[in-house]
């Protein structure tokens, strides 16, 4: 593309983006599309001769900008809510352009220094002890993959040489989680040749947090069984419920039993950083590794995802392999990235944290995340104040778990609970459908529960206000309605 060309077509498309942010809910947060209406806007052969940009801008506007889920509208409140904010968005830009493979240093040395800047600043934000390696990877469900691998080679079983098939030396690998954990630590136990049966689902207590107590029977009847326990997942801010298991007694567990404990706190561990939450990761400082989620909660446009590991030798045991093609003289006096992850090329994605850090300062950061728990906790109130609505879980962060129970039901409803499910489930799709706001739900003792998730930069009082206004009137419609 003629420099002149990509300057007036990239002040356009920055117009584009400015306008988009500045007016977000000109857009359904929740796309009213069917399956199949965005594939069959477009021809099913690629075009033979060039197009404008003039052209693309025109389909991007009307055809692919209305198809989205809009994760930057103030009422996307479902799963973690999210922003991409304006020096991240930048960030990227400026990555794109540069097109710096971060693998070795010597293929992208500021990239590289940078990220080991960027991380020791987010260690210092939320206390982490210092000494601690980190990782930019792309989503938690990678930095939780690569922590387990690394749990792995620190049994010494000789897998990296050998494998694990086949083996009658190697006992059955047990690692353990609670029943909240996210689904990425049992995929990335499958990935892993560790297989399902190989995790063992630790029970919780009623505020959704792991029982150490049941933890540490499992361990030892696993023992007694003659299975080898390695690895200890506990979570920081749990995906249903936003619980924080109880790191310190486990943290006392795994070193009792010799056993690597990563901490998973993607969602709701950078809120350590704010005076007060220190409690949100008390007993951090002992785990062997920890993944936190920038791009979840700190502004960052997806994805970036950060793991911090005290035993960086035990990564790079696991991961390191060298061809001579990537050999470099400088190889014993820098860190070269690609040997401690699964990835060899890698995004210079430390540059839009940078910015993100730089922009807002840790005044801003904290005074933002404050801000959202606030949110939160005023959402919380409500509920527990109104007598047609549940609180279903502890709030400790900016999720809320409820449901709509009507004052009366009707008399011919012969299961209470069933009765409430199915109301709850049509709520759900009844507000997502106005296309204002987007929440999500998850099921906790076996209750459909509606989750209201507050996490976005432009989220205010007036968008949490209207998705409690949207969740009375469609709940007593279809109460009314008897659905």
């Amino acid at each position: 593309m003629d420099p002149e060309v990509f300057r007036r077509y990239g002040h356009l498309l920055v117009d584009w983006v400015t306008d988009y942010l500045a007016h977000p809910e000109r857009y359904n947060v929740l796309a009213k599309v069917k399956p199949g209406d965005i594939q069959s806007a477009f021809p099913s052969t690629p075009p033979e001769k060039p197009e404008t940009i003039d052209a693309v801008i025109e389909d991007l506007t009307r055809i692919i900008a209305p198809g989205l889920t809009h994760w930057n509208h103030p009422g996307f409140f479902a799963y973690f809510g999210i922003t991409a904010s304006g020096p991240g968005i930048l960030g990227e830009l400026l990555s794109a352009a540069f097109n710096t493979n971060v693998m070795l240093w010597k293929t992208g040395p500021a990239a590289a220094e940078l990220e080991y800047v960027v991380l020791n600043w987010l260690r210092q934000l939320l206390k982490l002890p210092s000494g601690l390696f980190g990782i930019i990877n792309d989503t938690a469900s990678v930095s939780s993959l690569v922590a387990i691998a690394a749990a792995r080679e620190a049994i010494d079983a000789k897998i990296r040489e050998r494998g694990m098939a086949g083996r009658t030396d190697l006992p059955q690998l047990r690692l353990y989680t609670s029943d909240q954990a996210h689904s990425s630590i049992e995929k990335g136990a499958i990935v892993l040749g560790i297989g399902q049966e190989g995790v063992c689902k630790i029970p919780v207590d009623a505020e959704f947090r792991m029982r150490v107590d049941l933890l540490e029977k499992a361990i030892q009847e696993d023992i007694a069984a003659k299975r080898k326990p390695f690895c200890i997942v506990a979570t920081v801010g749990t995906t249903s419920t936003t619980s924080v298991d109880p790191i310190p007694y486990i943290a006392d567990v795994a070193a009792r039993y010799n056993l690597w404990l990563h901490v998973d706190g993607a969602y709701a561990g950078v809120s350590g950083m704010i005076p007060g939450m220190e409690w949100v990761l008390a007993g951090v400082d002992r785990a062997d590794s920890l993944v936190v989620n920038p791009h979840k909660w700190l502004f960052v446009p997806i994805d970036l995802s950060v793991l911090y590991c005290r035993k960086p030798e035990i990564l790079r045991r696991a991961f390191s392999l060298v061809p001579e093609y990537l050999r470099t003289a400088e190889e014993d006096r820098v860190i070269n990235y690609m040997d401690y992850g699964i990835q060899l090329g890698r995004r210079f994605r430390a540059l839009k944290l940078w910015m993100v850090i730089r922009y807002f300062g840790a005044e801003g950061l904290r005074e933002r995340l404050q801000g959202h728990i606030e949110l939160g906790q005023i959402f919380k109130k409500w509920v527990e104040e109104d007598v047609n609505f549940e609180l279903l879980a502890p709030a400790p962060f900016s999720v809320v778990c409820f449901r709509y129970v009507p004052s009366t039901i009707p008399q011919n409803v012969m299961n209470r609970e069933e009765y409430l499910n199915e109301l709850n489930e049509k709520l759900l799709t009844a507000v997502n459908s106005t296309g204002e706001v987007y929440l999500s739900h998850t099921k906790l003792n076996g209750k459909y529960t509606i989750r209201m998730a507050i996490g976005n930069l432009r989220t205010t009082e007036t968008h949490v206000k209207r998705a409690w206004v949207l969740l009375h009137e469609q709940g007593r419609r279809l109460a009314e309605e008897k659905f």
